[in-house]
């Protein structure tokens, strides 16, 4: 990701061209493991509230984007959020996300869907949406994540939690000097890229597999419900998708001292 001057804040075009070029990645069979890096000190910033865009050549069927109201709000949602986010979480290739500095709400997207996370110690991730109305953002896994307390605590204070903690609780694989993130990270790549690309398929589609009996999608799909009916309340109520108060309280949050 190349929008360090916005902290890597995700638009529809950025989300369009990482799905475009994981395909690339996914066709080509001289590519063995994926690396999802960032570019600047931040991984990223979540949504882009100045600039999200216009969705442009949505992939997933998801019609009626143009629909006035909560139902094309809705199908927008379920294409470039959840539908994206599901979509790279079950490719078939080993994908790492390699992630610096700060990772919020919508930056959760951008490293929950992958297989290994490699974080530097300066990293933190937090979910602050519960601030805009919400019950947080889109891929509603935070109880695998970190567990189903932890994940609370994240949603109802908005705090963030740092690399040491997230790696106590398994949601990060590794932890490493931000001057040695990309060598390391690259190095993992080199040592899941020795192993068959049968063999790692089948064994990213076991593990993923294993959380789906757990009722992962059928969690995530009735949290995005949810999510929707938040959207449908702010409108009704504040004439707009999120509670415009809640933006200066994860500013403010998120120019904090880090979590130690």
């Amino acid at each position: 990701m190349a929008r360090a001057d916005r902290h890597n804040a995700q638009n529809y075009d950025m989300l369009y061209e990482i799905n475009d070029a994981l395909d690339l990645a996914m066709y080509d069979d001289d590519v063995s493991v994926v690396v999802v890096a960032a570019d600047g000190k931040n991984f990223s910033s979540g949504h882009d509230l100045d600039g999200i865009g216009a969705p442009n050549n949505p992939v997933l069927g998801f019609g009626g984007h143009e629909h006035p109201g909560p139902q094309g709000y809705m199908a927008k949602e379920q294409d470039f959020y959840l539908g994206l986010c599901w979509r790279w979480r079950n490719l078939p290739k080993p994908i790492i996300a390699q992630v610096q500095g700060k990772a919020i709400a919508g930056g959760l997207m951008l490293i929950w869907p992958f297989d290994i996370i490699i974080a530097s110690d300066d990293a933190e991730f937090s979910d602050p949406v519960v601030a805009f109305g919400l019950n947080g953002h889109e891929y509603f896994v935070h109880a695998w994540e970190v567990g189903h307390r932890k994940a609370r605590q994240m949603l109802y204070t908005g705090e963030p939690i740092g690399a040491e903690e997230a790696h106590r609780l398994g949601m990060v694989n590794e932890i490493v000097a931000r001057d040695r993130l990309e060598e390391f990270t690259l190095d993992m790549a080199s040592k899941v890229a020795l192993r068959p690309a049968a063999g790692l398929k089948l064994a990213k589609m076991s593990v993923n597999q294993s959380q789906d009996a757990q009722g992962m999608w059928t969690a995530l799909q009735s949290a995005f419900a949810l999510h929707q009916f938040g959207h449908a309340n702010n409108r009704v109520n504040l004439g707009s998708l999120v509670d415009p108060s809640g933006a200066a309280v994860i500013r403010n949050q998120a120019r904090q001292e880090k979590p130690k």
